[in-house]
């Protein structure tokens, strides 16, 4: 269905060029002469690339319905992985080109968000949380306190991220995905 550029707010999910674009950003403009304009910052639903656009009334935009369901992660073959929808218990596969930003999050079992674009699956959404075991940092030392100051921990994801000092290897933290943080051990 076509949608015209004064429908186009954050959020909403589009098709324009033959890819499928979420809206992060619209400022609508419209000038003395000429006809309106909108200055678009668009996510790529496919290769989570964020782009600027200049979208004019003659640009073909559809509104893309983008279906989110709960996936379970099951594991990775290669280059491929692969996902358990929770609800049909159907198996979805997604290749690594996709989410090369989101595989340092994913671990057995994780529970998370799949978009669906005419039911194949093009993209993930991860949990604001994510729990990861540490499995390799320096040893704390008793009377360590929060604010005492941090140190490099690998979690088994293989990501890096600062923890204070007091964590200790086996320990199992609460990271933040967004921002690579860490918010508390569990």
């Amino acid at each position: 269905m076509a949608i015209s550029l004064g429908n186009l707010r954050p959020s909403i999910s589009i098709v324009f060029n033959e890819e499928i674009y979420t809206v992060l950003e619209c400022e609508h403009a419209k000038l003395g002469r000429g006809s309106a304009f909108c200055r678009v910052k668009l996510k790529n639903l496919k290769t989570s690339q964020v782009l600027d656009f200049t979208l004019r009334d003659s640009d073909k935009i559809k509104e893309a319905f983008i279906e989110r369901r709960r996936l379970q992660y099951l594991y990775r073959e290669e280059n491929i992985f692969h996902f358990l929808d929770l609800e049909t218990y159907n198996d979805f596969i997604i290749g690594i080109e996709r989410i090369k930003d989101k595989i340092i999050w994913l671990k057995d079992n994780l529970e998370l968000t799949g978009l669906f674009y005419n039911n194949e699956l093009i993209n993930l959404e991860l949990p604001k949380v994510v729990e990861l075991k540490v499995i390799e940092t320096e040893p704390g030392f008793k009377g360590d306190t929060v604010k005492a100051g941090t140190k490099p921990a690998k979690l088994e994801s293989g990501l890096v991220i600062s923890v204070p000092l007091f964590i200790n290897v086996q320990d199992t933290i609460k990271v933040d995905t967004e921002r690579k943080e860490y918010i508390g051990r569990v």
